[in-house]
């Protein structure tokens, strides 16, 4: 019985199947809209802020409502369409994140367990080992390395409960 054991919800095939098929759909219906931008490019168009993404709300506002007021230099047409596409990336990314910390959230809990069981197998190893019961000494010495010694014990640091 694991005593690290804080995630017990696994993937399996059909969760691997709709996840994959998920992201391939995701994939092939961006696929006309990427765009890679250089270091540079990214630095020059950056993200506008709030204040003038506001500004840019206030724009298209008295665009709808006052249209005789828009300069004629503006093609509002693209301006809209781009004002759109904007809102529609924007709300997507929102609920992107959202899954992405789903995500991660599941995966820290999934390394943890993985870490904390991985100890227990050490520290089990190292009791073997103490004992001279044969074929523990290579994997001691083997996991032995990614403990460098603080002190007199080669035990681990075990993460609290």
């Amino acid at each position: 019985m694991p005593f690290y054991d804080v995630v017990q919800q696994h993937f399996n095939s059909e969760d691997l199947k709709a996840l994959d098929q998920s992201l391939d759909a995701l994939e092939k219906a961006l696929e006309n809209k990427k765009r890679n931008l250089t270091p540079e490019e990214r630095q020059r168009y950056g993200s506008i802020n709030e204040a003038n993404k506001l500004f840019v709300n206030k724009v298209y506002d008295f665009c709808q409502t006052q249209p005789t007021t828009c300069s004629p230099d503006v093609d509002w047409a693209e301006f809209a369409a781009d004002y759109e596409d904007r809102s529609i990336l924007e709300t997507r990314l929102a609920r992107l994140r959202s899954l992405m910390e789903v995500m991660e959230n599941a995966k820290i809990l999934h390394d943890f367990d993985n870490f904390q069981n991985a100890l227990v197998d050490y520290s089990f190893t190292q009791y073997k080992k103490d004992t001279d019961a044969g074929g523990y000494m290579t994997k001691y010495s083997a996991l032995r390395q990614f403990f460098p010694r603080a002190g007199a014990s080669d035990t681990p640091v075990v993460a609290k409960e």
